[in-house]
Order: structure tokens, then C-alpha cells, then sequence
């Protein structure tokens, strides 16, 4: 490592720790908690006004357990960080979880009343990821209980024992959800990238063989039958024989509830330039916990980076784009929060693993753009969506999808890495 990159790391790495603790924690912790009917509020506009009795949805609402919950685990002596996470379990629990069916509803009102009881693999993923998190830190074991419980659901309902993998989209009682918008004949990389997450965090509170062997076979399942070997793109949508297949907006995700930025209507093949340079360091996560080598998956990993780097990053402005082609120049190139937060891991990690560096390079230009351009300083966070030079198309701060997860997950694994790097 040369001079110029330490000292560019050690800058960094002193922003990040002051935007994590000064920024979004402070934020969260003083906007983000309903102190009058438990869980949180996230729906906050662009000048931090938080609308209180907006609807409570299960992918914000355990996101936001997750973020406390880890937050906690870096800063052990911050008990109002346990606290927000212990009054959001105790919310979920009492309110999301389904006692007849089993398993997690997919909203709420703001009182705890049920609103859409869907069973979605996606946000039954983020419970079991934020639960065993919470009890992986805190040692509460309710958290681990209803993670487990979670995962069992998930084998018996929605394993798809001839194809493999899971089937993504369930009714409230585990019947599979309709063809097309409701997507019971679809499979994403998107939903089976956050099982692998979740069971990662599972196997790591638990210890449990089963927690192993699952999160091995979603790995396994994930690059022989997700990744473009060709192009090196993590691809979008398949069939439930996972043959890939044009995507297309799906009911109850962000795409299809957006009302801003582009949308391609148009069933195409897409790939996320987000999830692909998420999947590097999630992967490497999961190798970390199974104990397998570290440079196991290095191949992909460069591939995918490869691929965001050539078709993804802004190289002049800084930033990366939505979504793309396999192969070829960016289709949506307006930029979003989750996609730049999640960038900054995936180039650090990169980095950390293979030492390139134009992967630190692409992590210096993403974090520029983000400081200048998404994150409100008055506030303490992130805007939502701007253009390609960053005007904002959406400033507001918080929504049914974003919350404290993907930036205060950012802060905190990029300033592991710059740390651990800085240490060399």
C-alpha cells in the first residue's frame, strides 16, 4: 500500500466514524423510535419531519432492529442502542408475528393492527437477519427462538425441493402467490443474496449444523446458477427452474412501489450494479462464517467487481448507477442511496481481498460523490435519489424501504475495513 492511499484511507476512515456516530446514530435515535406505540417511524421527509402514523412495514421495521442491534455490539456501552432494539423486538414479536400460521406479516398499522399478512421470503429473510443479530449481541434469547422458528417455516413451506432454492412470494396461510405481479413462478438473486445474509448471521448466533448446511447449499445455488459466467453479472429474475428470465416489477418491492427516479417497464434483462458489488462482501461474510478459505470465491469477486467498475461506476462523477444491461452501458443512470452505500463495502472488500488498486479507487470516487451529494449534513443522513450529478429527485430521508440498514451498515463495515487495513 502506498503513502497516498493510507493517508486517503485514514481520512476516510475518520469521516466515517464521525458521520456513523455524530450523523446516524444520533438521527435514528432521536427520530426513529415511536415512543407511543413501540417499533419505529420511518417515513421522514426531506427536512427530517418524521410522519408519525404512517403504516409500519416489516422490512423497515427489522432493518431498523438489525442496525440498533449491531450498533450496540460496536458500542457496548451504549445501552440507549440496546434499548431501541429490545422496544423494536418487543413490538415485532407482538404484533407482526402470525400465531395461527406462523411465520411474519408484511405490514402493519401504526397501532400493531395487521394490514397485508402476506408471507414474502424477503422480509421473512430480514426477521431472521435482524433477530439472530439482536440475540447474537445482547444475548436476549427471544430473538434466536423466533429466528429459528423463521427458519423452519421457511424449509417446510417454501424450500422448493425439485428445483431448489425457495420459492419467494406466499400467501398468509404458505400457499404459493399467483403468476406474474405476485411472482409465485419467479426466483430473484435478490431474495436468495438476503437468505444467504440472514442464514449467515443465523449460523453465527446458533452454531447449528442445519444453519450451516443451508447457508452452504444457498452459496452453492447462488453462484452455479445466478451469476453470468460470461459477462461476470449477478443476473436479475428466473423461472422456478431458475432459467433466466426478462424481469419485471414485482408486488411488495421497492421497484414496483417507487414514485420517483425511472422505472423500465418493459420486461428486460437486467442486472443491479447494488447487488452485485453487495454479493462480494456478503459472500466473503458467509466463507468467514462456514471457516472456509478466505480467497475461496476471489474469482467472482473480481468479476463482479469488474463488471460495476466497466458498466456501473460513474468514472467522471462519482456514484454508481441503478441497473444495466449483462453486458454494455448502464439503462437507469440515476443513483441511489442503497446502491452507493453498499458499493463503498463491496470496493473496500475487494480491495481487502485482492489488493487492486482501482477497487480502492472506485471506493474514493463513491465516497466523494456520496458526501457531496446524498448525505443531508443538517440532518445527519442520506437523501433517497438524485440524478447522475446529483440533484436530488427525491430528498426525503426515510420511507417504507429505507431506514438505518444500508448507510449505518456501510459506516460500520467500512470503518472495520479501513481500520483493519490501516493496521497492516
Amino acid at each position: 500500500m502506498n503513502a497516498t492511499i493510507r493517508e486517503r484511507m485514514r481520512d476516510s476512515c475518520a469521516e466515517i466514524t464521525d458521520h456513523l456516530e455524530n450523523g446516524i446514530i444520533r438521527f435514528w435515535l432521536e427520530n426513529g423510535i415511536d415512543g407511543k406505540c413501540g417499533g419505529y417511524t420511518v417515513n421522514i421527509d426531506k427536512d427530517g419531519v418524521v410522519s408519525a402514523d404512517a403504516d409500519k412495514y416489516i422490512v423497515t421495521q427489522t432493518r431498523m432492529i438489525w442496525g440498533f442491534s449491531a450498533l450496540y455490539g460496536e458500542y457496548p456501552s451504549r445501552t440507549d442502542l440496546r434499548d431501541a432494539a429490545k422496544q423494536g423486538v418487543d413490538f415485532f414479536i407482538r404484533h407482526f408475528w402470525d400465531a395461527k400460521h406462523g411465520g411474519w406479516y408484511w405490514s402493519v398499522a401504526r397501532d400493531g393492527s395487521p394490514i397485508d399478512t402476506a408471507k414474502i421470503v424477503y422480509g421473512q429473510s430480514f426477521a431472521i437477519y435482524a433477530l439472530a443479530e439482536y440475540t447474537r449481541v445482547t444475548r436476549d434469547p427471544r430473538g434466536l427462538e423466533y429466528a429459528e422458528r423463521t427458519f423452519d417455516l421457511l424449509q417446510k413451506y417454501c424450500a422448493d425441493t425439485r428445483f431448489g432454492g425457495y420459492f419467494e412470494n406466499l400467501e398468509n396461510d404458505w400457499t404459493i402467490s399467483e403468476k406474474g405481479f405476485a411472482a409465485g413462478d419467479r426466483k430473484s438473486l435478490d431474495i436468495h443474496m438476503h437468505l444467504m445474509e440472514a442464514f449467515t448471521t443465523l449460523f453465527q448466533c446458533s452454531g447449528r449444523e442445519i444453519h450451516g448446511r443451508k447457508l452452504d447449499e444457498v452459496i452453492s445455488l447462488i453462484l452455479d446458477r445466478m451469476v453470468n459466467e460470461k459477462s461476470g453479472c449477478g443476473m436479475n429474475q428466473f423461472d422456478v427452474g431458475f432459467n433466466p428470465i426478462p424481469a419485471i416489477n414485482i408486488k411488495r418491492t421497492w421497484n414496483a412501489e417507487r414514485t420517483t427516479g425511472e422505472i423500465i417497464e418493459k420486461p428486460t434483462d437486467t442486472t443491479s450494479y447494488g447487488h452485485n458489488i453487495e454479493l462480494i462482501w456478503l459472500l466473503n461474510r458467509a466463507d468467514e462464517a462456514l471457516g472456509k478459505p478466505g480467497d475461496l470465491h476471489d474469482g467472482v469477486a473480481r468479476r463482479l467487481a469488474d463488471h460495476a467498475i466497466a458498466y456501473g461506476l460513474d468514472a467522471n462523477l462519482g456514484g454508481v448507477y441503478r441497473d444495466g444491461p449483462h453486458e454494455g452501458p448502464a439503462y437507469v443512470t440515476d443513483k441511489e442511496w442503497w446502491q452507493n452505500c453498499e458499493a463503498l463495502i463491496g470496493f473496500l472488500d475487494a480491495y481487502e481481498h485482492l489488493g487492486k488498486d482501482e477497487y480502492f479507487d472506485a471506493f474514493r470516487k463513491i465516497w466523494s460523490f456520496d458526501k457531496k451529494y446524498f448525505i443531508n449534513e443538517k440532518i445527519g443522513e442520506w437523501r433517497q435519489l438524485l440524478d447522475r450529478n446529483g440533484t436530488p429527485i427525491s430528498a426525503d430521508i426515510g420511507n417504507p424501504w429505507k431506514a438505518i440498514y444500508h448507510t449505518g451498515r456501510a459506516m460500520l463495515e467500512c470503518k472495520h475495513r479501513l481500520s483493519r487495513l490501516l493496521a497492516t
